[in-house]
């Protein structure tokens, strides 16, 4: 019986991600509301963030303060740094006032039909994935803890001091 728990649990695992750690980014290009399109293609050479969150999700607003404060405050003006910070099937008529009312800086775009986060995973968030100055995956995260991020930023501190 322990033998089944343990196969059905690292199972269930595998299929968290359809990405691993090492990894080259895939391919895909987002949209901005004001119509710049972001290509995962132009990674090359920065530090990139990938959030994927809800507005109606709890530990997905538990995160996004310390995004703000911890991440986008400090590194956001870095040309070598970009966050995308994906609504996974929301668009702009709940991001805008989400936005707004926390007053949240970085940048939203919306995945409306989870076209980016598909490619990523088929369920779960927060997730975030981070991508190295050489488009390989270097953090991959479900769900939010305080330790967790706290790792995520350091993460994020060395690759840019690389």
């Amino acid at each position: 019986m322990l033998i089944s728990f343990i196969l059905i649990f690292v199972n269930i695992n595998a299929q968290d991600w359809k990405v691993e750690l090492g990894d080259t980014v895939p391919q895909f290009i987002v949209e901005s509301k004001e119509g710049e399109k972001v290509n995962s293609d132009n990674f090359q050479g920065k530090v990139v963030l990938l959030n994927f969150f809800a507005t109606w999700c709890p530990p997905c607003r538990q995160e996004l303060p310390r995004l703000q404060k911890e991440i986008w405050d400090k590194w956001g003006k870095r040309v070598d740094f970009d966050v995308l910070v994906l609504a996974r099937e929301e668009g702009w008529e709940k991001l805008d006032p989400f936005a707004e009312k926390f007053k949240y800086t970085f940048p939203f775009y919306s995945d409306l039909n989870r076209s980016v986060f598909s490619l990523f995973a088929d369920s779960g968030i927060p997730r975030n994935v981070l991508v190295g100055k050489d488009g390989q995956i270097a953090y991959l995260s479900l769900g939010y803890t305080d330790d967790e991020f706290t790792e995520l930023i350091a993460l994020i501190g060395k690759l840019l001091d690389e």
